[in-house]
């Protein structure tokens, strides 16, 4: 019997992607211009001040959105293919690569219950797709060889409508591409480039993934630390360095100003109080607490998460469980940041996929829906209306804790990796014999 796909697997699946993701992408392309993804209106803009010789970080959009240039040097100086670029096309260019890099984030991320969904013979997922030797299957049958593609498109039109990743196709934005960058460092299992390099190039392009240094320095030199994992960390610090000095030399005023002004400006970033600042910093600021005990809670809550947080996924790089660990430090890189907007939480996927595994445990997949139904629906938007209603009580208290509920949800996601999903492991290996580990 033939295992292999027929050569129309992947194209549908490629297809049925397209047909459920088109009324998004149509939607947001199709929006007033200057509301139409401006944050690749600065990424381009910025490759537009390299080329002319003009300085990056003075500029600002047109109104009403006035954006300006956030990201180091290096990122202005890879946004210059973008400024030769029309704009229609430059948006139709960015966008498909938003879904490329989310099929390449869901493919490694659910990397586990696609390869169980592909072997041939797998009980519960394509058995009844063919029929027995010797008698005819139904004629309505699926191809048991087809059922991966067809799971791999599922999960990404599902992962295409989580909140963080409309707002990707949304703002035109690159957090999917950094997620997408770091977890193929990590759980590559044969790289073609040397380990590390993805990672200090995120790091370098935005700062948010250097949380993924510290993992790396705790995961290479910690007991039971292995020599590989060294050596990603030292290629992951020499990337970065190196495309951090780079700028130096290829535009050295833009470099200056960026690292010692504009990096140190926090209004830059936009009103670090609004709603979509999700960060433990950003719901502490909605407290309206004085500045000197809202920075020094912060900081108690950054030691206190970041050594709970990074524990757990040097446990879980420990125990092989490389999507897990990944998961776990996308959340530090999230929760630790002064400012995480929504769209950052792109590392859901992630999550996701960690919480999925190999997909054999009922309860993980029930509460691996639960998670994506959290943050599909605009919840910290609800919380708004609730304040805004000004009800007795309810409007202060319930409303600013649903208005947070982004970032609360990720300090559950915390906890729920690092201790839940490795206790339901061991009780569905319990209960399950040796089998049944996944």
């Amino acid at each position: 019997m033939a295992t292999g796909r027929p050569a129309w697997a992947w194209p549908l699946a490629l297809l049925l992607i397209m047909a459920a993701a088109g009324p998004l992408v149509l939607h947001w392309l199709g929006n007033v211009d200057d509301q139409r993804l401006v944050d690749l209106d600065v990424y381009r803009t910025g490759g537009e001040m390299i080329l002319s010789g003009r300085p990056v970080y003075d500029f600002a959009t047109p109104a009403p959105q006035l954006l300006p240039f956030t990201y180091p040097p290096i990122a202005a100086l890879l946004a210059t293919p973008l400024a030769v670029m029309s704009w229609p096309v430059a948006q139709w260019v960015w966008t498909a690569g938003i879904f490329v890099t989310l099929a390449i984030t869901v493919g490694y991320g659910f990397r586990a219950v696609l390869a169980r969904i592909g072997r041939p013979g797998v009980p519960g997922v394509s058995g009844g797709a063919e029929a027995a030797p010797g008698r005819p299957g139904p004629a309505w049958a699926i191809p048991r060889p087809v059922w991966m593609p067809l799971a791999f498109a599922f999960l990404t039109v599902m992962c295409t409508y989580l909140m963080p990743i409309r707002d990707q196709v949304r703002f035109g934005q690159v957090d999917i591409l950094l997620v997408a960058l770091c977890l193929a460092d990590c759980a590559a299992r044969r790289p073609v480039w040397p380990r590390g390099m993805l990672i200090g190039l995120a790091t370098a392009v935005k700062l948010t993934p250097g949380v993924f240094l510290i993992y790396l320095l705790i995961a290479g030199f910690g007991p039971g630390a292995r020599e590989e994992q060294r050596r990603t960390f030292f290629m992951a610090v020499f990337t970065a360095a190196l495309l951090t000095l780079l700028p130096f030399l290829v535009i050295p005023d833009d470099a200056r100003d960026f690292w010692f002004r504009a990096l140190l400006d926090p209004e830059r970033l936009g009103a670090n109080a609004a709603t979509t600042n999700q960060s433990m910093r950003g719901m502490l600021i909605r407290l309206y607490l004085p500045d000197a005990l809202t920075s020094a809670i912060w900081l108690v809550l950054v030691a206190a998460v970041g050594w709970y947080g990074f524990r757990h996924a040097r446990r879980a790089t420990l125990g092989g469980d490389t999507v897990t660990a990944v998961a776990l430090v996308g959340l530090m890189a999230v929760l630790l940041s002064p400012v995480a907007w929504i769209h950052h939480l792109a590392w859901v996927v992630v999550v996701l996929g960690a919480i999925v595994g190999d997909g054999r445990d009922p309860v993980r997949l029930r509460v691996a829906a639960g998670v994506w139904l959290y943050y599909v629906v605009p919840i910290p938007w609800w919380g708004v209306a609730i304040r805004a209603a000004e009800i007795p009580v309810l409007s202060p208290v319930a409303g600013k804790i649903v208005q947070n509920a982004f970032g609360l949800g990720a300090l559950g996601l915390v906890w729920l990796l690092g201790v839940w999903l490795p206790g339901r492991r061991a009780a569905f290996h319990a209960g399950t014999g040796p089998a049944g580990a996944g």
